[in-house]
């Protein structure tokens, strides 16, 4: 067995900035990642990171006021305002380290970070670095845990949590060149594991991004937290649903119909145009598509043609590459097909403001954790921001927790959860069934679009539960494993699939007992907001008969609900 003080659980920006927290505060930490880091799914956010910089012409300063406003109307006044708040104020003290940190972010003519426009802002506040800002940001906190010294297990996967008394002590974990499970004790755990998009099948999201990681805490006791608000990319490539980022419209992309005209205006005021947020964004290119004004292919166009070769060379190079490798265009001559993709999760286990979830000795950051800055939609820019915001504050509480704790190994607890998944992956080698594991998977991914979608109604959804229980029991069927131990991705496989059937699960009764439209959460049967009887956080906990329901209160400290309008 092995013992750290503080085990950080992914290789992405929140997992990485935690680990500096904790390594600069003199613990004993190491990062357990089932990729190599600089691999990460951070590494594809394109568009920027927001903070009120203020590099804006005179008359129009930001301030962290204003971000902080923004996110919450954004929202749908879902956030919890005391979380938002600490998000959009450390914003411009985070985009300077990461400054001082080396990460080459793109400049104004004067020298000052650029700054571009995104959805749902009121002022040009995303700090960018060409189209691969999370890519340059990654590269930039590896570097410094490089700098000291972080122990990685790199392509090592976490199946489970060793837990004692209520507390977490650790992790059940699998080296993929060995095929070995070793048990990995800590008196503190932070997940920042990232998002759950492939349990749908047109996601932005890279296919490591599965339901495994927010499952594991599910399965012992921690509630997952609005499960219901998925994001949906407005622009995601046709065919592939690579991401567009936003930063094609921040940089004056038009969105065309099959009649070339702009529709934005049809669904937000002429001022706002294509810098709606997200949700109502695609919801708009999805009702283009629906009433008959898409192209035949069933997409829209993201039109760059008119900015010219010499912005798109130096502001979206990456946005260009994709277009010519994936499907044979080049965005300086040709408008982009696009339709909308599933992108983000707002929802995911349970945190404070600290990363501390409702287990003692456990911690969420990043994508997987709700805590709850986004609410029921995201504004574009925050993601990146949270991660760094949140990494480094579940870090410092990590650090702070094991302060006086023995450096001393639960072996019992350790020992009884080694044995519990040696008999689950036993369970897999021995199984007796016929069932395709990936015949699943897929049907799932296809279902979640159909049922659980950018436009919801209960008739719909209760299919759709219907629909994932019918393959939990096929899933009981499968057969059996590959019995080979050296890198063994379909024990993985079948361990992801478990997972995203329950994910999926805990979204469906969620989104089902949401009687209302916020956010990203739209429905068709009650499409008006409700703030007398749903401004409240779903939670949804694990039992083997299905996820059980609970609600908690919205944190409101400055800003009243009102009416969204844009």
């Amino acid at each position: 067995m092995l013992f750290h003080e503080v085990l950080i659980i992914g290789g992405g920006l929140a997992g990485l900035r935690a680990a500096i927290e904790v390594a600069e505060m003199g613990r004993d930490v190491a990062v357990v990642s089932k990729i190599h880091p600089m691999r990460s799914h951070s590494g594809e956010a394109q568009g920027g990171i927001n903070a009120s910089l203020a590099n804006v012409e005179k008359g129009k300063e930001d301030s962290k006021e204003k971000h902080w406003y923004d996110t919450v109307k954004g929202s749908d006044f879902l956030a919890d305002q005391d979380a938002s708040e600490i998000l959009t104020a450390q914003a411009p003290e985070v985009i300077f380290e990461m400054e001082h940190w080396g990460c080459p972010f793109s400049r104004t003519p004067e020298g000052k970070i650029a700054q571009r426009p995104f959805g749902g802002a009121g002022l040009p506040r995303t700090c960018y670095a060409a189209d691969k800002t999370g890519l340059y940001l990654l590269q930039t906190v590896w570097e410094q845990n490089i700098k000291h010294n972080v122990k990685v297990y790199e392509e090592w996967v976490v199946l489970g949590l060793a837990t004692e008394d209520g507390k977490c002590c650790g992790v059940v974990s699998m080296d993929f060149l060995s095929g070995e499970l070793i048990a990995i004790g800590a008196n503190a755990v932070i997940f920042a594991t990232g998002g759950i998009g492939r349990i749908y099948a047109n996601t932005t999201n890279a296919i490591t991004n599965t339901g495994l990681a927010i499952s594991i805490p599910y399965w012992v006791g921690v509630p997952l937290k609005d499960m219901e608000f998925i994001q949906f990319h407005p622009t995601s490539l046709a065919r592939t649903h690579i991401l567009m980022t936003e930063g094609c419209r921040g940089e004056g992309g038009y969105l065309r119909n099959k009649d070339g005209e702009r529709f934005m205006s049809r669904y937000v005021s002429e001022k706002v145009m294509e810098l709606g947020p997200r949700d109502i964004v695609a919801r708009s290119i999805q009702t283009e598509i629906n009433e008959g004004r898409g192209f035949p292919d069933g997409t829209v166009h993201l039109d760059l043609t008119h900015l010219g070769a010499k912005k798109i060379l130096e502001r979206l190079p990456g946005i260009r590459d994709i277009c010519m490798n994936f499907i044979g265009i080049d965005p300086i001559y040709e408008p982009i097909p696009i339709t909308p993709g599933m992108h983000y999760i707002m929802g995911g286990i349970e945190t404070d403001k600290d990363g501390q979830t409702p287990m003692e000795g456990f911690l969420a950051a990043g994508e997987c954790a709700c805590i709850s800055t986004h609410g029921a939609n995201r504004l574009g820019g925050n993601s990146l921001l949270e991660t760094v915001v949140f990494g480094e504050r579940a870090g410092k509480k990590a650090g702070e927790y094991v302060k006086d704790k023995d450096k001393k190994t639960k072996t019992k607890a350790l020992e009884d959860a080694l044995k519990r998944e040696q008999d689950t992956i036993e369970k897999f080698r021995k199984g007796g069934g016929e069932e395709n594991p990936y015949k699943i998977k897929d049907e799932l991914a296809k279902l979640m679009v159909k049922r659980f979608g950018l436009f919801r109604q209960e008739k719909d959804m209760k299919t759709g539960l219907e629909e994932i229980r019918k393959l939990k029991e096929r899933f009981k069927k499968i057969r059996p494993v590959f019995g080979g131990k050296v890198f063994n991705l379909d024990l993985l496989s079948f361990y992801e699939i478990k997972a995203n059937l329950d994910a999926a699960e805990a979204e469906a009764v969620s989104a089902i007992a949401r009687k209302e439209t916020r956010g990203s959460h739209y429905r068709t049967d009650f499409n008006k907001r409700d703030d007398e009887n749903w401004l409240k956080h779903t939670l949804a906990t694990y039992t083997p008969e299905g996820p059980k329901l609970s609600y908690k209160p919205v944190t409101i400290t400055k800003f009243q609900p009102e009416v969204r309008k844009y």
